[in-house]
């Protein structure tokens, strides 16, 4: 028997499970379920496609969505603190995860500014019919080969101004904290975001030749289901879409109250997330079938994805079709909302980290975190090859930075520190869909050797040839070189004494009030009975 405790801190939190779960679809809901699904399920076999994604959306997607789930609730911290909590050596993966979220936010907010300069460019028709390819890389762009220049410092002014906006944006609903800066962000973000979306789609369906995108989009290539290829796209396409494995899951469930629903939560967001995905390939396909028929020719000729999805073949569609400034606005509003509501759950972690390990103010931790970021990021991003370095930041980053540790993550928890049974327990407590030897299962088993098959893939990929084209040095520096980065500032920052306010103090016991917090007391003692596996785990 254990007498009931108020040890643990106070800590941020949502203002309830509604606005976690828009909070978690809004991190989920990104640039990637926009212009990258369609294209990757239309290239994996179409209507086919939908049984790779739904079977690593339910063996691996779900699974380590409840993983992070349960270890930011269970050790109420940020990443670094909840892996620490864990045990005190795995602090370093809390800390690989924040050092791939500030890359990301630093590349990631660039095309937010992108998006939202055409939006306004949308109205006016800006690029010129015919002109959008030459008008994205030349007049907005102006891009230079790095090959030929090198890094340059060439200030583009209309890339740059949008994107100092973009930050101050952002600052102002980091500073403004967890529930009345995030939450409410969410709040108002993803209903606009839905709804313009909808409104879309809607638009799309009506275009000429939007079937025959619609038709190409859901016609099922059965062949492409015997290509491994195919099914490691799905799963490689859920691990970046649900936003596990670095950081943001475990940061938001620890805002979440004890008595909460953290697997009928992940649900919501798990399918919600895939629903939002499904209905950006009805609009971007029926888009590309007017697209297609306008110019003569086939949808295989006309579909793309990423940057010239974006903004080379939507602008196209924008001039050609009627009404097509209204489609343009709507489309890159909905990019720049995903964005912001991305964006802002990744500076989360990074934010939410230094304030548990240096026990900062809101404010002051915000600014310190996002004005620097933000230096850099305009320093970087609003030059003539600011396009070469997103391009390889991105890719070697989402490939040996999220994928590795996620890989390491799940073999560490699960059969270094054997803490599958202590997460399955506390997912178990309180939610209302229960886990059990399916879930370790697909924690521990399926998803290391998922990870680890494309790992090795990407690994073989990039060493068989130069990233793109571009030169060795560059993809030394940002690419192989920012990859190793990660992982050994990730270590030296795990070195660093954590600060004696904060309630990361090496507490034998710590865990164990954690658990007993947990736990209904009896109503005439006020004891509280902890099961032994609670106790073992926490201890252990």
């Amino acid at each position: 028997m254990a007498t009931a405790t108020t040890h643990s801190p106070k800590r941020e939190a949502f203002g309830s499970r509604n606005v976690f779960i828009l909070s978690a679809i809004g991190s989920a809901v990104g640039l990637g379920n926009i212009w990258r699904f369609p294209y990757v399920a239309y290239e994996g076999g179409g209507g086919a496609f939908l049984i790779p994604y739904l079977c690593a959306l339910l063996t691996a997607g779900i699974p380590l969505l409840f993983f992070d789930y349960a270890i930011g609730h269970r050790f109420r911290g940020s990443t670094p603190l909840a892996f620490r909590r864990m045990h005190r050596a795995a602090e370093p993966l809390g800390w690989w995860q924040v050092l791939i979220c500030v890359v990301i936010a630093v590349y990631y907010a660039v095309i937010i500014a992108w998006a939202a300069m055409y939006t306004w460019f949308s109205a006016q028709l800006s690029w010129g019919a015919g002109n959008e390819e030459a008008f994205f890389f030349e007049d907005f762009l102006r891009s230079a080969d790095v090959a030929e220049v090198g890094v340059s410092a060439e200030f583009v002014p209309q890339v740059g101004l949008p994107l100092i906006a973009v930050w101050l944006i952002v600052i102002v609903i980091m500073a403004l904290g967890v529930k009345r800066g995030i939450g409410r962000a969410n709040t108002i973000l993803m209903p606009l975001l839905t709804l313009m979306f909808a409104v879309l789609v809607v638009q799309a369906l009506f275009l000429p030749g939007a079937m025959e995108g619609l038709n190409a989009f859901f016609t099922p290539n059965w062949e492409a289901l015997a290509d491994p290829g195919v099914w490691a796209s799905a799963y490689g396409h859920i691990f970046f879409s649900l936003s596990v494995a670095f950081g943001i899951m475990v940061t938001y469930s620890s805002y979440l109250k004890r008595k909460t629903d953290l697997t009928g939560s992940g649900l919501v967001v798990a399918f919600a997330n895939s629903g939002f995905e499904i209905l950006a390939g009805i609009g971007v396909f029926a888009a590309l079938g007017f697209m297609a028929q306008a110019q003569g020719a086939e949808v295989s000729g006309v579909a793309s994805s990423g940057i010239g999805l974006a903004f080379i073949a939507f602008p196209t569609i924008v001039s050609q079709a009627t009404g097509g400034s209204i489609i343009g606005v709507l489309f890159f509003g909905a990019l720049v909302f995903a964005g912001v509501t991305s964006l802002i759950s990744v500076i989360e972690v990074i934010v939410a980290s230094l304030q548990d390990k240096m026990s900062w103010g809101r404010v002051r931790t915000t600014l310190i975190v996002t004005i620097p970021l933000g230096v850099i990021s305009v320093a970087l991003f609003s030059t003539t090859t600011a396009l070469s370095v997103l391009d390889t930041a991105d890719a070697f980053v989402n490939a040996f930075g999220i994928m590795a540790v996620a890989f390491v993550a799940v073999v560490v928890v699960a059969w270094l520190l054997h803490k599958l049974p202590v997460l399955e327990e506390h997912l178990n407590r309180r939610s209302s869909f229960r886990v059990g030897r399916t879930w370790k299962i697909a924690v521990g088993v399926l998803a290391p050797v998922v990870l680890g098959y494309l790992l090795v893939t990407e690994l073989i990929t990039k060493i068989s040839e130069p990233y793109s084209g571009y030169p060795v040095w560059f993809v030394g520096v940002f690419g192989w070189g920012l990859v190793i980065a990660l992982v050994v500032i990730g270590v030296l920052l795990s070195l660093l004494p954590w600060s004696r306010r904060s309630h990361a103090k090496d507490d034998p016991d710590y865990d164990e009030f954690l658990v007993v917090e947990e736990y209904e007391p009896d109503p005439e003692t006020g004891a509280v009975d902890i099961p032994a596996s609670s106790r073992k785990g926490a201890r252990s």
